[in-house]
Order: C-alpha cells, then structure tokens, then sequence
C-alpha cells in the first residue's frame, strides 16, 4: 500500500481489493456493483502507480507510455522524451513512417500565462500546438497563417458555474435561480465563442443516453423581471442604489473565462446583483475552490462528464475534495440514493430513469449552471499532421497518421503520467534524468500551470487494436 492521496479515489469506492493474477491479468474484487467501473478504468480518473507510492509520487511520476519524464519547472514547462524500447511496439510494430520524416523524440509542455503569447508562439513557429488555449478571436486571425491550421469540430466538454451552498448568501436556492434567469448565455456564446458552442441544460454531452431532455428540466432563459422576483421572494430587496447582494467570483487567468465573467458581470448588473471577479494563476485558483474558498466559481470538465456518474463525481456527498469534486459541498439524501442504485443496476432504461431524475433535482436546486458545449480548436503546424480532435476535447488525438518532413504525430493515447498536478503544484525544480538524447523536438502550449488538464503525453504509437465508442461514450479496448 501507499500513502498517494487523490481525488480519483472516490470512483473506486465500491473496489474491495485487487490482485494481480499474473503479468497479464488482474482481478477486481467489488463490495457491491458498480456500473461506471469501465469508465473509470479506461478514462481520465484512472492511474496505475506503483506499489508504496507516497505523496512526493509527482516528482518522480512514473508510468507504462511511450513517453518517459524528464523535468518539471513550476510554472514554466514539462518535458518528456521517447522510450525507445517502449512495450507496446513490441507486440505491435510501429506504424511506417514516410521517407524524410522523423518521429518526435521528446515533448516539451511549456506553459504560457496568456492568450495572446501562446497566438506570437504559433504563429512565429516556437511552439507547435495549442488546444483550446488562445480565444476564438485569435483563432479567426490565425486561420489566415500559412504555417498553422485549425482544427476544429464539437465537443464533449462543458463549461459550468458552481456555487458554494453552504455561503449564506447562496444557500437558499431562489437566489442561485435568480443568477441563472440574470445570465444571457446565448449573448455570451454569440459575443465570446463566436457561435462555437452549443448551450447546456446538463453536465452531460448532448444526446447522451442519460442525458435528459429539455422539457424534463427546470429552465432559467434570460429574464432580469423574473431574477429580480426571485431575489425578492428570498429577501433581498433593492436598496437605495439599486444593489441586491454583493457576490465574488474566482476565475483562473484564462482569457476567455475572464472575457465570459467579464460580460457576466454586466448581465447581473441589471438584475441587482454586484459580482466582484478575482482572477489568479491556476495553481492558487484551484486549490481555493477545491479547499471551498469560493462563492462563485467557472470551470469546464473535460472527459470525465462522458458517464453518468459525473453526478456523483460532482455532487454526491461523499465526493467533498479530497474524494472527489464537489467542490460546492451540495448534499442531497435523494440524490445520493438515486446514484448509488443507478450505479448498481445493469438495466440501463432503469439507470436512465434515475439519472434524469437526479438532472430533475439539480435543475431545481441548481448547485451549479452548466452553460454550454465549446467546440474544440486546435491549433498546430504544419510539420506537425493527423491531429483529429476527439470530442473529449483531451490530448487523445486518435485518428489517422500524421507524416511531416519535420516532425511526425502519430495519434496520442492518454494513459500514463497523470500526476503531474503534484509537479505542477510543487515549486521545486526536479532533476533531469540522464537518458535519450533529443533530435526531435515537439512544442505545446498551455495557457496555465494546471499541467494535469493540459499537459499530458503524446504517445507516437497509433494503436492499431480498434477502440469502441459504446452508447454510453465509455471507450473500451484490450490491452495486454
């Protein structure tokens, strides 16, 4: 055992113990059903770590990719280079490279604090690729560079407001109700996202199985009348000036989030409600809004919201960080007994019925707003070719083979080094590890020092057993 302590830990709740057959097989002992299991396996809340690892695992992270770590500065890069003896390619062979191009031999995450530097970086060709970084402005002024194309294609990914039920001035749910009917999101999406986005009524992509439709959901278009009623029936009349109640909202540095609380600001101006925006680094953010030091916060979850049991993740009561991410502290008896008997039974017209009455309740009480689906934009060089964007809006770049003069990207699978957060959070520079010489260098940008979002490793190795999208956008595959 060890003593590695992670939010992901919640999802395996219902594991009793594990063993390891042998070097292939391993079985999974489970004190009761626990339908989002595969999901969480194969997806984003999953990292295997060695055995005994202890809570400085992320300055020495290993894992089983075809990349191997190298360095992590605070607040300014991670590099990762090739291994060239690496597992997979020994059961699969390595997919053929056109003549002239070579594959990349390490990978250099380097993190930009704004927009508008990770756009120069692009354009004047020092950084190679940027995900869903710079705003839709710059992306419409980059389309036009001849060294860079944009990828671009919906997404999976929502962006979302929490609240903090338990502040006083948030716990009575009219109030939180009044901000929805305050915002104009379509305004927002049509001003800031250009139209790239889709509004959302759930944490859950759009047409998801679990996903409930809009007529079974509580709405809040905009409309100030109604959030002013609101906040009247809850107690906060217009005073002299016209103000309400006075809120904070915390963002990170992002430009677009600091642009979107910027005009929602405005909205709920005009509904009496004063919102005062602190913006900081990623870092300082996220453990104010994990530790609860927040009223209002804006975040996207990305990956993690293709199963149902996202709800649980984000609003059952036993996911209070460090077990999981509601961050909100919202707790609901009813909720939490619709997830655990979701999550138990293996009828998915049954799992269904309870996932929407849990989307019901929370369209009601409103802990959170889910706002809308963002497209993803990808940005990248040309020597750089065959990145499809999933609608995950990951780093997983699955598709066909990227062959370039300069630099080769073959697909990118996400499944090791996930515990770069402890190295980005740490502020000690880690030792370079002596090993492969670099002759290809591969540039990312990430507009903040949440390497754990943004910075993952790219694995050259396009994988040639086949993945399945199942309904329940669940990825499943065998590995050895």
């Amino acid at each position: 055992m060890g003593s590695l302590v992670t939010a992901k830990g919640g999802g395996f709740a219902a594991v009793d113990k594990v063993e390891a057959k042998d070097r292939r097989t391993v079985v999974v002992h489970m004190k009761r059903p626990d339908a989002g299991l595969l999901f969480n396996v194969s997806d984003g809340l999953f990292g295997v770590v060695p055995r005994g690892s202890g809570k400085d695992f992320g300055l020495h992270p290993v894992g089983s990719g075809p990349f191997r770590f190298v360095s992590a500065v605070q607040d300014k890069e991670v590099i990762v280079v090739r291994i060239d003896d690496y597992w997979a390619s020994k059961i699969e062979p390595m997919q053929v490279v056109s003549e002239g191009a070579r594959r990349i031999e390490r990978v250099r995450f380097e993190v930009v604090p704004d927009a508008i530097t990770s756009a120069l970086e692009l354009k004047k060709g020092s950084a190679d690729l940027a995900s869903n970084v710079v705003t839709l402005d710059m992306v419409h002024a980059l389309e036009s560079a001849p060294n860079l194309k944009v990828e671009s294609g919906t997404g999976s990914p929502v962006v979302y407001v929490t609240f903090n039920v338990t502040y006083p001035l948030l716990k009575d749910k009219r109030v939180r109700q009044a901000i929805a009917c305050a915002m104009d999101r379509q305004a927002i999406v049509d001003a800031i996202w250009r139209g790239q986005a889709r509004l959302a009524d759930t944490l859950l992509p759009a047409e998801h199985w679990a996903a409930a439709g809009k007529a079974e959901l509580a709405q809040y278009p905009h409309d100030v009348a109604r959030a002013q009623r609101l906040l009247d029936e809850a107690g906060f009349s217009a005073g002299k000036d016209g103000v309400r109640l006075r809120l904070t909202m915390k963002t990170s540095t992002d430009e677009t989030t600091r642009l979107m609380v910027t005009v929602l600001q405005q909205q709920l101006r005009a509904a009496g409600i004063r919102l005062e925006i602190r913006s900081a680094e990623f870092g300082t953010f996220y453990a104010d809004v994990t530790k609860g030091a927040f009223q209002m916060y804006a975040l996207r979850w990305i990956g993690s919201n293709e199963d149902p049991d996202i709800f649980r993740y984000a609003y059952g009561s036993g996911s209070f960080p460090p077990k999981g991410g509601n961050r909100g502290r919202y707790s609901n008896a009813r909720v939490d007994a619709l997830l655990t008997e979701a999550a138990a039974s293996s009828d998915r017209a049954a799992r269904r019925a309870d996932y929407v009455e849990v989307q019901k309740i929370l369209s009601e009480e409103l802990p959170g707003i889910p706002l809308w689906y963002p497209n993803n934009e990808v940005i990248h060089t040309r020597r750089v070719e065959g990145v499809v964007p999933r609608g995950a809006g990951s780093f997983d770049f699955c598709g066909r083979r990227g062959l370039g003069s300069g630099a080769t990207f073959v697909g990118v699978r996400l499944r090791v080094m996930r515990n770069l957060q402890r190295v980005a959070r740490n502020r000690t520079k880690i030792p370079v590890q002596t090993g492969t010489k670099p002759s290809e260098d591969f540039y990312m940008v990430s507009q903040a020092s949440n390497l754990w979002t943004h910075a993952l490793p790219f694995h050259i190795l396009d994988d040639p057993r086949p993945f399945s999208d199942e309904p329940n956008h669940c990825r499943t595959g065998t590995y050895p």
